[in-house]
């Protein structure tokens, strides 16, 4: 991995909203269109804050989720909701929005769908951004979900896949993580210092250290980018 330190959550969202756009311009330059997924959560709204005043042509740029809750956007825990709110806006209000929710009355009978759904996005996607729970989940592939393993395998086909969370809203759906390395760049936004050491011990492998995030930082292709602050 490649570690980035700031000494703020807003220099630190700041640094990633410069090297995001410079992703996305790429994009919109090699093939006339550009594609984000961005995760949910209080950390990244200082992030969609630094975004959305980018000059970029952004009606040519389509957003997605990295993970939802089984919710709709009427309910105060939607991540869509969320990115409609604080990303949305301003010169990012132009974007195509692609959300993962879709009404079906659970996740796993709408994975397919949701999949098929994302072809709106051009992949590789230009970036993904990633947060991190002290429990070393990424997007929602938590650690104790029976369906885990087959979620982090990077020899399975890109897709979404149904997950639980330890806590409410329990039912999740969220890209697996073929998906998320089919981006040219893959970064993890994370703030505080127990966050800081499990990414060190899982970036040296060290004994114990079964996290998700694990093998999300043992490949080596698309390296992922940490964005750290206390």
């Amino acid at each position: 991995m490649i570690l980035q330190r700031y000494d703020s959550a807003a220099l630190a969202a700041a640094a990633l909203a410069e090297q995001i756009v410079a992703a996305l311009r790429i994009g919109l330059s090699w093939r006339g269109a550009a594609s984000l997924a961005v995760p949910g959560g209080r950390t990244p709204v200082a992030l969609f804050r630094a975004l959305r005043d980018a000059e970029l042509d952004w009606a040519k740029v389509t957003i997605t989720l990295t993970d939802e809750r089984w919710v709709p956007e009427s309910h105060p825990s939607s991540n869509a909701a969320l990115v409609r709110a604080e990303l949305l806006q301003n010169r990012a209000g132009a974007a195509r929005f692609v959300p993962l929710y879709n009404g079906a009355p659970d996740a796993i009978s709408a994975t397919s769908q949701v999949w098929e759904s994302l072809r709106a996005a051009p992949r590789p996607f230009d970036a993904v951004v990633l947060g991190m729970g002290e429990d070393g989940h990424f997007g929602s592939l938590f650690p104790e979900d029976p369906g885990l393993a087959a979620a982090l395998d990077v020899k399975a086909a890109p897709a979404c896949v149904a997950m639980h969370a330890p806590v409410n809203p329990t039912e999740r759906i969220s890209l697996n993580l073929a998906a998320f390395l089919q981006s040219r760049r893959v970064f993890l936004l994370v703030s505080g210092e127990t966050k800081r050491e499990l990414l060190l011990a899982a970036a040296r492998r060290e004994a114990g250290a079964h996290w998700p995030v694990t093998k999300l930082l043992a490949q080596p292709r698309p390296m992922p980018e940490v964005y750290w602050s206390p």
